[in-house]
Formats: C-alpha cells, structure tokens, sequence
C-alpha cells in the first residue's frame, strides 16, 4: 500500500511564495513519474509540472518561470516550489506519482489527497 501526503498549502499574498511537498510511503522500489495538478471549481484538472524518468521536466505556460518541481530520492519525497504567485494560481493542488513497487507487481499510479493554495490580491 502507497500513499502520497501532500503539505504545504495556505493562505499567501500575491507575489509571496509556498514549498509544497509530497511525501511517499510504503513498500517502493522506484518512483519514475512525479507531477503536481491543479483544480478549481467547475474545471478540470490541468497538469501544473512533471518529471519524468528523473530529468525530463514539464510546465504549464501559466507557470514558467515562477514555479520548480523537484525531488529528493532518498526521501521519496517531491516538490513544488511556486514563487511570485498570482491569485489566479489559486486552486487544490494535487501530486501524483507513477511507481513500481518493491513487490512483484507492474506500474501504479497514485494520488494525494489535495492541498489548498489560496493567493490574496
């Protein structure tokens, strides 16, 4: 069993700056896909940043520049470090790992449970 717990979120003004962090747990043998996804009300889910396979790295348009993902192996642990933030980044931001397991089984995939990043005018 896997879980991801996400941390980080909060109230912040606009041009401040939040550390999101996606911690994983359980029996994991490699996390190959990492990404951080974000939502509001009546929209669907958009991919905000994403490491693959530990290099290849994507950014929404809305965020280049001001937002890094990154990750630190020894912990399982990935983040999301938003900077100069904007009120329209508010939204639950979610992170998501693709992962084999130390078991016998093939690819998972797996959520978290969602942090809240408000951004005040």
């Amino acid at each position: 069993q896997v879980q991801l717990v996400e941390s980080g979120g909060g109230l912040v003004e606009a041009g401040g700056s939040l550390r999101l962090s996606c911690a994983a747990s359980g029996s994991i043998f490699n996390i190959n896909l990492m990404g951080w996804y974000r939502q509001t009300p009546g929209k669907q889910r958009e991919l905000v940043a994403r490491i693959r396979s530990g290099t290849v790295i994507t950014y929404a348009d809305s965020v280049k520049g001001r937002f890094t993902i990154s990750r630190d192996n020894a912990k399982n642990t990935f983040y999301l470090q938003m900077n100069s933030l904007k009120p329209e980044d508010t939204a639950v931001y979610y992170c998501n790992a693709g992962l084999k397991t130390l078991g016998a089984g093939g690819y998972l995939e797996v959520w978290g449970q969602g942090t809240l990043v408000t951004v005040s005018s």
